[in-house]
């Protein structure tokens, strides 16, 4: 039998459909919230990237967002819940790594900065090997993403989310505890920011904290005369964001560098460390560590 532990196998046939005992069902409901609430204790923020459509650089963000975070002096996870488009562990530097499990759980494969990463890459056979599944498939895998892997001690685990408010989103929303607040990425488009706006009515309508909008692809700085283009628009993200009453938290630039990075499975961050993108996210990690903890310092 194999050990995937994503492997879906097929019941075997029962003689008779015995009626389901409720009670039973509710106590089963309620183990699998508790198991997914003794992993994640240890984790003292939880922030989820989502986007209204794909195609604005959400895993990109996601991946150097959290190098910001440990660059910064955090202890930091990311869990790839994007599971028909996993692109995260490319980003990291770490595809092709495998997940190991032993009689604790699973175990993530540890990337840049000591980062921990769970992707359902990393348990694909092949590289066009497609993931096939329904919403309550996805529901379960999400389970198992938070309740059987060794999180450990952890100060913000990123989790990046598919495009859209569909399934996957509200999985997490309702089994993360304590989800800390959403993140979303736009570009400067009126297409974007429309979508967008979606994202931020879903983070209010399931009660979430929606910590701020990034804004990718705001500008393309040209190397010859350092002059400064607006290849999709000018400030169309922060007026957006002012609009739905949210912060902008960053502009991240257009770079031919961010491209070649991502194609070549290297971590961008770590390989740019002095380019203004690279700056824009620990600047954008600075935010984001102030806006948390300094609300959390006054909460306690």
């Amino acid at each position: 039998m194999s050990n995937n532990p994503f492997r879906i196998q097929n019941p075997q046939p029962q003689p008779q459909r015995q009626p389901r005992d409720l009670r039973k069902v509710t106590q089963q409901i309620q183990a699998a919230d508790i198991k997914i609430q003794m992993r994640l204790k240890n984790i003292k923020y939880k922030i989820a990237v989502v986007s209204g459509k794909g195609g604005v650089g959400k895993s990109f963000v996601s991946s150097n967002l959290a190098m910001a975070l440990a660059a910064s002096g955090r202890k930091v996870g990311i869990v790839d819940v994007d599971f028909h488009g996993p692109s995260v562990p490319k980003m990291l530097g770490v595809r092709g790594q495998m997940l190991t499990a032993d009689d604790k759980g699973i175990n993530p494969v540890i990337g840049p900065f000591g980062i921990k990463v769970v992707s359902i890459d990393f348990l694909l056979p092949r590289d066009d090997t497609p993931v096939v599944w329904r919403g309550a498939i996805k529901h379960t895998a999400i389970k198992q993403f938070l309740g059987d892997v060794n999180w450990g001690e952890l100060d913000y685990l990123v989790i990046d989310m598919p495009p859209g408010t569909g399934d996957e989103a509200l999985s997490v929303a309702q089994l993360v505890p304590g989800l800390t607040g959403f993140i979303v990425v736009t570009i400067p488009s009126e297409v974007s920011t429309l979508a967008v706006r979606k994202s931020i009515n879903f983070a209010r309508t399931v009660n979430t904290r929606i910590l701020g909008v990034i804004e990718n692809m705001s500008y393309f700085i040209c190397p010859s005369d350092s002059k400064i283009y607006y290849i999709f628009g000018e400030g169309k993200g922060k007026k957006m964001a002012e609009e739905m009453g949210v912060d902008l938290l960053g502009q991240i630039p257009l770079d031919p560098a961010i491209a070649e990075a991502n194609d070549a499975g290297e971590p961008f961050f770590l390989k740019y460390p002095d380019s203004p993108t690279s700056k824009e996210f620990l600047n954008i990690a600075d935010k984001v560590i102030k806006l948390i903890e300094s609300n959390q310092s006054s909460n306690a």
